[in-house]
């Protein structure tokens, strides 16, 4: 029961190192290749097919170093010359290095063929447009806005109990809200939630919406101003 068990096991150490020396030749050749690739091709990450008369070869890029090298044979052989997951069967590993050279052909062709692709493309553009006076514009209409919710706030604060408070009305079937804190507005949004802020402590709004918005301002400030006058005729009658 015991015969063979005696028979010494062959190494495969040797043809394993060989492998091993192969591959990591092939890597760092390839690790160029896919530097001047991802320069070509822009990203942290991509890849390219180059076909050659044997098969194709597929080199990845990741962060401009090569992340894989695949080889796809006519024949039906499939091997990851280069690979973080596994290393190539050393026999597949033989077969698809028989084209490596058609690979390194391939590339350089497709890198020659971009060769003066840029020589008709312009360098000259029109001169870019300010947007300065409409931004100034912006703000200053956005000031006054700004200007007027700030005293609808000190208003609010002189006769509410509390530091924060707001304020809102319908105009034109539309919502508005002023949001206070003591006596300075936080925000004076158009719209509900997910509207537009025509006054915030983060950014102004665009020139659209202050053009499209604004001049809804004067109806939301006469029914601030009505609210205040229903609340001054309510203590009309009060007599001590």
């Amino acid at each position: 029961m015991t015969e063979g068990l005696d028979v010494e096991v062959p190494s495969a150490e040797e043809t394993a190192a060989e492998r091993d020396a192969v591959v990591a030749r092939v890597r760092e050749h390839a690790g160029r290749l896919a530097y001047e690739l991802a320069r070509l091709q822009g990203g942290d990450y991509g890849r390219r097919t180059f076909r050659v008369e044997g098969g194709e070869w597929t080199l990845k890029y990741e962060a401009g170093d090569v992340d894989f090298l695949r080889f796809e044979g006519r024949s039906g052989l499939d091997v990851y010359v280069v690979s973080s997951k596994a290393k190539p069967d050393a026999t597949e590993l033989a077969s698809a290095m028989k084209h490596y050279e058609d690979f390194v052909a391939a590339f350089a062709e497709y890198v020659d063929s971009l060769g003066g692709v840029l020589d008709d493309v312009p360098d000259e553009f029109p001169a870019v447009a300010s947007t300065g006076e409409v931004a100034a514009e912006r703000d200053r209409i956005v000031g006054r806005i700004e200007d007027a919710a700030d005293r609808m706030a000190s208003e609010l604060h002189r006769v509410e109990p509390t530091d924060y408070g707001t304020f809102t009305a319908t105009i034109d079937g539309t919502r508005w809200e002023l949001k206070r804190e003591e006596g300075r507005a936080s925000y004076v949004r158009v719209g509900g939630e997910g509207g537009v802020y025509l006054v915030s402590q983060y950014s102004p709004p665009s020139p659209g919406d202050v053009r499209k918005y604004a001049p809804g301002f004067r109806g939301f400030v006469a029914a601030f101003n009505e609210e205040i006058a229903e609340l001054s005729e309510s203590l009309d009658g009060v007599e001590l």
